[in-house]
């Protein structure tokens, strides 16, 4: 699986998911630091990637009618670096098998 990850999210979230076997860029390394939420949207769903983001934003974007975009909305608030990586290693599995089975947005809490 292909994730993109978005501002707000650390890059070490991007050497997490590639440590477990997916592809995965931070926008920051993309150059699309200043790049507006529809870009990043449709740069993502274009490439089929998941983007990953706290962002309320972005679920606006997947759950408008007729577009095809996944997002993985991180709702987990403000948290340090260990909490993030340990509450994706704790529900990554599940964010695959739903995306594999066709939900386009997933909630990490």
């Amino acid at each position: 699986m292909n994730f993109l990850v978005d501002n707000q999210l650390p890059e070490a979230l991007c050497r997490f998911l590639n440590e477990r076997g997916h592809r995965s860029d931070h926008v920051l390394g993309l150059g699309m630091d200043e790049a507006t939420d529809v870009v990043i949207w449709n740069y993502a769903a274009s490439g089929g990637w998941v983007v990953v983001s706290k962002d309320e934003d972005f679920l606006h974007l997947a759950t408008r009618q007729g577009d095809r975009g996944k997002l993985l909305w991180v709702r987990l608030g403000n948290c340090r670096k260990r909490p993030l990586l340990e509450a994706f290693e704790r529900q990554l599995p599940g964010v695959v098998r739903a995306f594999d089975e066709g939900f386009r947005v997933v909630e990490i809490r």
